[in-house]
C-alpha cells in the first residue's frame, strides 16, 4: 500500500488515452438509482463550510435524527463518547450509523468512536445521510443509517485557500490548503489546527477548588490526489494524519488521540463500472481517570490508560454489469479487521498505581452483497438487496499483574467466537407527479460489538462501567415510509414515519451501587454506580421526520425535527430496565437555520436548534433538561478574496447539560463562544 499511495502523489504522467476526453472527479461511481426509495438528506458545501462552530459533528445536526452519544462536541467530550446514531437507538458511545469517508469507514478499530476534530468541513464537498439499516453495499454496521463523507472535488477547491480565527477563551483556529491539476489528474494537501484554554465542564454550583477549565488541542493534515490511468479507469489516494489532546478539568484526566489513515481506490467507468479500495488505519488513544471528594477539594488517580493501540484493515471491491435499461446491478465483497489492546494501570494508592492491566483482542469480518434496482419508467424505483457475513471474534485476553512483585492476578484467554449474519434492505419509490416521491423501505442490519465494548472497562466520574467479553452482535429490523415534496427547484418538504427494533441491543446496565467492590472495576465509591456492558433484549423506537428547505433570492431557510418513541424490552438482570427509555434518547429534537447569501459574496446566518430532556443513566433516574440554542454567522467580502468572519456559537449562552454523574454532579456543554476571523477563498 505505500508504494501505491507514493505513486500517486510523486508519480508525474501516466500513460493514458487523450487527457482532454478525461474528467478526473475524485469520486467514485455514480449513486445508486435505488437512493430514491430511501429516507436520504444532503448537506452540500455551503452548509458545511458556513457554520458557526466549523465542526462536522455541529452541522450533521441540522439532519433530522441525528445525535452523538453526549450533547457535547469534541473541543471537550471525552473522545470515547463520540459516537453518531440516528432515529433514537442510542448506544453506549460506539456509533450505531456507518460513517464513511470517500468510501472508507471512520470509526476507530478499538472503540467504534469517532474522531471528528480531523473532519475539517473545508474539505469536503458533500455529505449524505441515509437513514435506516441494512446498507449491505457499504459493509456491515449500519444499524441506524450511513453517513458518507465525499471529498470536494477539483471543481470545488479553489487554487488556495486558508482562514484564522480567534475566539472566547483565548481559543485559536486555524486551517489552509492548496489544490492543483497535473497531467491526467489533481492533488489537494490541507491542514488545520486548533487550541483553547476551553470552559470548567461542571456547572458553577457545582464546582469545587479542583475543578479548572479543560483546554483542548487539535491538528489535522490531509493530502489527496486522483489521476487516469486509463481512457475510463481512475486512481485515487488519500492520506490523514490527526492529533488530539484534551483533559477533563480535573488534574490526572488527560487524553490523547493519534492516528494515521492511508487509503487507495481505483474506480472504472467504462460499460462495466467497478471499485477496487484498500485502506489501513493506525490509531492510539491515551486517558487518565480521577475520582473527586464530595467536596471537590481533593482529586486522586483512579486509572492511567496509558495506551490503547489499534489497527483497522479493509478492503473491498464492487462491479456493475450491465444488464439492460432501466435495471442496475451491484455485486461485491469486502473484508475488515480490527485489532486493539488497553494497557492500563490502576488500583492507585497514595497516588501511584499497584497494578497493571492488559485486555484486547481481533474481531474479522468477510462478506459478500448484492443489490438490484429497476426503474421501469420514471415513475417507479424499485431495489432490493442483501449480503451474507462471516464474523469472528479471536485472541480475546485479559492479563492483570501487581506491579510491585510482579505477580499474576489474573490471565484470562477468551474463546474465540464466530458466526454468520444476514444483512437486507429494499425498497419502493413512486412518483404519481413529477413534484411528488413517495417511498417505502424494509431492512435488517447488524453491528458487531467493538473491542472496547468486549473487554475495556472505563470510569465515568464515580460510576464504574464493566467490559463483558461474551457480548452477542446487535440486530436489527425496521421499516419505513414517507414522501418527497419538491414543487420548484430549491423547495423541498419531506415527511417519514419509521419503526426499528435493535435485537440484543449493547448498553451499561446498572447492578449495583457504591460504597463497594464489584468484579471487572474493583472499587466503586459512595453515590457511584456500578454498570456492565451487557445485551439487553431489545431497544424499540418509532417516531416521524420532518425536513423542509426553501430558497427564494439571496434567502435560504432549511428545518428539520424529529419526535422519537423509544423504550427498552429487558429481562433478567434487565428486567428493571423494562419499558424506560434508553439513555441519551431526546423526545424531541429540532433544527432550523435562515441564510441570507447576496449576489456580492457576503453570507449571515441563524441557526435554532432544541433538545428535550434525556436521560443520563439506563435507570431514568437522571435527566438532562431540555435546550434551545442559537448560533450566529457572518461573511463580510473586503478585497481579492478575503473575507471577514464573525461567528458565535450557543449566542444566548444556555445552559446545555451535558452530563450527570453519580455524585448528581452536572457538566455542561459549550458556553457562549464568540469568533472574529479573517478567510481567503480563492479568486
Amino acid at each position: 500500500m505505500r508504494h501505491l499511495i507514493l505513486t500517486a502523489f510523486f508519480l508525474p504522467s501516466v500513460a493514458y488515452a487523450d487527457p482532454g476526453d478525461i474528467i478526473v472527479t475524485g469520486a467514485g461511481l455514480t449513486e445508486p438509482a435505488g437512493l430514491a426509495a430511501y429516507d436520504v438528506s444532503l448537506i452540500d458545501r455551503d452548509r458545511l463550510t458556513r457554520s458557526a462552530s466549523g465542526r462536522l459533528e455541529d452541522v450533521l445536526r441540522d439532519v433530522a435524527g441525528f445525535q452523538q452519544f453526549r450533547r457535547s462536541d469534541s473541543r471537550s467530550a471525552h473522545p470515547t463518547t463520540q459516537g453518531a446514531t440516528l432515529r433514537g437507538l442510542g448506544g453506549n458511545a460506539s456509533a450505531r450509523a456507518l460513517i464513511l469517508l470517500d468510501g472508507v469507514p471512520q470509526t476507530d478499530p478499538f472503540g467504534g468512536w469517532l474522531p471528528w476534530s480531523a473532519y475539517q468541513p473545508e474539505r469536503l464537498g458533500l455529505v449524505r445521510v441515509t437513514r435506516g439499516g441494512g446498507s449491505g453495499v457499504a459493509g456491515p454496521g449500519a444499524l441506524a443509517g450511513t453517513i458518507e463523507l465525499m471529498s470536494a472535488g477539483p471543481d470545488q477547491l479553489a487554487p488556495l485557500w486558508g482562514g484564522v480565527a480567534y475566539g472566547s477563551r483565548d481559543s485559536l483556529a486555524a486551517d489552509a490548503g492548496l489544490s492543483g491539476a497535473f497531467a491526467g489528474g489533481y492533488a489537494t494537501l490541507s491542514g488545520n489546527y486548533a487550541r483553547g484554554d476551553g470552559f470548567t465542564p461542571v456547572v458553577k454550583e457545582d464546582r469545587g477548588p479542583v475543578d479548572r477549565p479543560a483546554f483542548y488541542e487539535q491538528a489535522s493534515l490531509s493530502a489527496r490526489s486522483a489521476f487516469a490511468i486509463g481512457a475510463d479507469t481512475e486512481f485515487q489516494a488519500s492520506l490523514l494524519g490527526l492529533l488530539d489532546r484534551r483533559d477533563r478539568g480535573v488534574d490526572f484526566t488527560p487524553n490523547r488521540n493519534i492516528g494515521a489513515d492511508a487509503s487507495v481506490r481505483l474506480v472504472g467507468r467504462g460499460r462495466w463500472g467497478w471499485e477496487a479500495s484498500a485502506w489501513a488505519q493506525l490509531r492510539e488513544f491515551s486517558s487518565g481517570f480521577a475520582s473527586v471528594n464530595a467536596a471537590r477539594t481533593e482529586v486522586n488517580p483512579t486509572l492511567d490508560q496509558y495506551a490503547v493501540p489499534a489497527t483497522g484493515l479493509g478492503a473491498r471491491f464492487e462491479i456493475r454489469p450491465p444488464i439492460g435499461e432501466g435495471i442496475e446491478l451491484r455485486i461485491g465483497a469486502d473484508a475488515r479487521q480490527a485489532t486493539g489492546e488497553t494497557r492500563e494501570r490502576y488500583s492507585f494508592v497514595a497516588g501511584a498505581p499497584t497494578r497493571l492491566r492488559q485486555a484486547g483482542g481481533r474481531t474479522r469480518t468477510l462478506g459478500g452483497f448484492a443489490e438490484a434496482s429497476f426503474t421501469p419508467d420514471h415513475a417507479w424505483t424499485l431495489t432490493a438487496g442483501g449480503r451474507i457475513d462471516r464474523w469472528r471474534i479471536e485472541n480475546g485476553h485479559l492479563f492483570e499483574k501487581t506491579i510491585a512483585t510482579g505477580a499474576t492476578l489474573t490471565d484470562d484467554a477468551f474463546a474465540d467466537r464466530s458466526g454468520w449474519e444476514p444483512t437486507a434492505r429494499g425498497g419502493i419509490a413512486f412518483k404519481p407527479a413529477q413534484a411528488v416521491t413517495l417511498r417505502s423501505a424494509a431492512y435488517l442490519g447488524w453491528r458487531l460489538p467493538s473491542l472496547n465494548e468486549l473487554y475495556r472497562p472505563f470510569r465515568a466520574g464515580t460510576d464504574a462501567t464493566a467490559a463483558n467479553a461474551l457480548l452477542k452482535p446487535e440486530r436489527l429490523k425496521g421499516v419505513d415510509a414517507g414522501f418527497d415534496y419538491r414543487p420548484l427547484p430549491g423547495f423541498r418538504l419531506s415527511a417519514t414515519a419509521f419503526y426499528n427494533r435493535l435485537d440484543n441491543a449493547i448498553a451499561n446496565v446498572t447492578l449495583g451501587n457504591g460504597p463497594g467492590l464489584f468484579p471487572g472495576v474493583g472499587f466503586v465509591a459512595a453515590g457511584g454506580a456500578y454498570r456492565q456492558r451487557q445485551n439487553l433484549d431489545a431497544v424499540r423506537s418509532q417516531g416521524i421526520e420532518l425536513e423542509a428547505a426553501a430558497r427564494h433570492g439571496p434567502w435560504q431557510l432549511a428545518a428539520s425535527y424529529t419526535l422519537i418513541d423509544a423504550e427498552v424490552r429487558g429481562t433478567g438482570a434487565a428486567a428493571a430496565l423494562d419499558g424506560l427509555r434508553p439513555a441519551q434518547t431526546p423526545r424531541h429534537q429540532a433544527s432550523a437555520t435562515l441564510a441570507w447569501l447576496p449576489a456580492n459574496g457576503a453570507a449571515a446566518s441563524l441557526t435554532a436548534r432544541h433538545l428535550s430532556g434525556q436521560y443520563e443513566d439506563d435507570q431514568n433516574l437522571r435527566r438532562l433538561d431540555d435546550a434551545t440554542t442559537f448560533d450566529a454567522s457572518f461573511s463580510l467580502p473586503v478585497a481579492a478574496g478575503f473575507a471577514i468572519e464573525a461567528r458565535a456559537e450557543n449566542l444566548a449562552d444556555t445552559r446545555v447539560e451535558a452530563g450527570i454523574s453519580g455524585a448528581d454532579i452536572v457538566e455542561r456543554a459549550t458556553p457562549r463562544t464568540i469568533w472574529i476571523g479573517l478567510r481567503y477563498g480563492g479568486r
